[in-house]
C-alpha cells in the first residue's frame, strides 16, 4: 500500500485550500474526519505522515468532543511511532490557553498578565488581583476568539454574570487578563511552517476579537468578521517585517511539537509585544496573500512541507525493508 499524508480534522471548509495544494503537487492524501470515528486499538495505524488540524473551536460547529477523541487518536499514532505533525502536546496547548502562557513564560516570551480561576464566582476577586483596566475575560478553551469579552469595570463584569451573558467555559476554567490595546488598532500573527517563519499578517481588531483568517469564514462562519469587501483591508501581509523575538517563537513551537502554527500578539504604544494566543490549527487568507504578490501561500507551503516529510518516511521504510532482507 502506498504511503499517504493523513489529515486529521473536523471542519471540511478549512481543508478545501489544502486539498487544492495536494492536488497541485500530486501528493497522496486521505482525510480523517474526527467528529464521528471508530478506533480499533488492537490494530496498527497505516504508515505515513499524520497532520493534526484539530481546533479548540470544534464545539462551535457542533463537534463538541472531537478534540478529546483526537487526543486518543494521537496517543495511538505516537504509541506506534508514526510521524505526527502537531501531536499531543500541540493539541494540549490548542485547548488550554493557560498552559500556552506557562510555556511562553518558559521561553521568555511576554504575554498579558493573566489570572486563572475555576469558578465564575471567583472572577470579581480575580479582577481585584489583576487591578488593570480595562480587562479581558476569556474561557480557557475557546478558539477563533469565541467567548472573549472586554470589560471596562468590575461592576460591568458582575452585571454580565448576573444577566447570564458571560457564556460558558467548556473545561470550567476562566482567565481574567490584561488588555493590551494595539497601538495601531491591529494585531499581528507570525506564521510558521515546518519550523520556518512564513510571514506575518496584520489584522484589524477594531470590530472584535474573533479574528479567523480562513477564506471559509467569509461565507460560512457568522462569528468571523471577514466581510467579502474587507479581505485585503482587514488582513494585510507585512512587508519588510522585523521582530527580534522570531527565534524565540521558533524555539517555542519546536519544543511544543507544533510543526505548523502561529503566534498572535498585540504591540502597545511603547513597542512591547504581548503574545496572547497560540494557533496550532492555523488558517490563511488567500486575498491577503494575493494582495502581497502571492509569493508565499500558506496552504501550499504546508503541503510542500508535508510532502517532504512523507519522502522521509518512505525512505526510512525502504531502508528498514532492505535491512530485513
Amino acid at each position: 500500500m502506498s504511503k499517504k499524508i493523513y489529515v486529521i480534522h473536523e471542519n471540511d471548509a478549512w481543508v478545501v485550500p489544502l486539498r487544492a495544494a495536494f492536488e497541485k503537487l500530486n501528493l497522496p492524501y486521505e482525510e480523517w474526519f474526527v467528529d464521528r470515528m471508530t478506533l480499533d486499538l488492537s490494530e496498527a495505524p497505516p504508515v505515513g505522515v499524520f497532520y493534526n488540524r484539530m481546533s479548540a473551536s470544534a464545539h462551535t460547529r457542533d463537534h463538541r468532543f472531537a478534540p478529546e477523541f483526537t487526543g486518543n487518536l494521537l496517543a495511538w499514532l505516537e504509541r506506534h511511532n508514526r510521524k505526527v505533525i502537531n501531536g499531543r502536546r500541540a493539541l494540549q496547548l490548542e485547548v488550554r490557553k493557560s498552559e500556552q502562557y506557562i510555556s511562553l513564560q518558559q521561553h521568555g516570551i511576554a504575554h498579558p498578565k493573566s489570572i486563572v480561576v475555576n469558578d465564575v464566582e471567583l472572577l470579581p476577586d480575580a479582577v481585584d488581583k489583576l487591578n488593570l483596566f480595562p480587562f479581558i475575560v476569556k474561557p480557557n478553551r475557546g478558539g477563533k476568539g469565541a467567548g472573549v469579552q472586554l470589560f471596562q469595570s468590575k461592576q460591568s463584569l458582575i452585571q454580565t454574570i448576573e444577566n447570564g451573558g458571560l457564556g460558558e467555559s467548556l473545561d470550567g476554567i476562566w482567565l481574567v487578563q490584561q488588555y493590551v490595546q494595539p497601538a495601531n488598532g491591529r494585531i499581528v500573527r507570525a506564521e510558521f511552517v515546518g519550523g520556518e517563519f512564513l510571514y506575518a499578517v496584520s489584522i484589524d481588531s477594531s470590530k472584535g476579537f474573533e479574528l479567523c483568517p480562513a477564506d471559509a469564514c467569509q461565507i460560512e462562519d457568522a462569528f468571523c468578521p471577514v466581510g467579502e469587501n474587507e479581505t485585503t483591508s482587514k488582513f494585510q501581509i507585512l512587508k519588510n517585517y522585523k521582530n527580534s523575538d522570531l527565534e524565540k517563537y521558533a524555539h517555542f513551537l519546536k519544543d511544543n511539537n507544533i510543526g505548523v502554527g502561529a503566534l498572535e500578539y498585540s504591540e502597545d504604544a511603547e513597542g512591547k509585544r504581548f503574545v496572547y494566543d497560540v494557533n496550532t490549527n492555523t488558517n490563511y487568507n488567500s486575498g491577503a496573500e494575493a494582495e502581497s504578490g502571492g509569493h508565499r501561500q500558506g496552504m501550499f507551503e504546508i503541503a510542500k512541507f508535508l510532502g517532504k516529510e512523507l519522502e522521509k518516511v518512505v525512505e526510512v521504510e525502504k531502508v528498514s525493508a532492505l535491512a530485513t532482507v
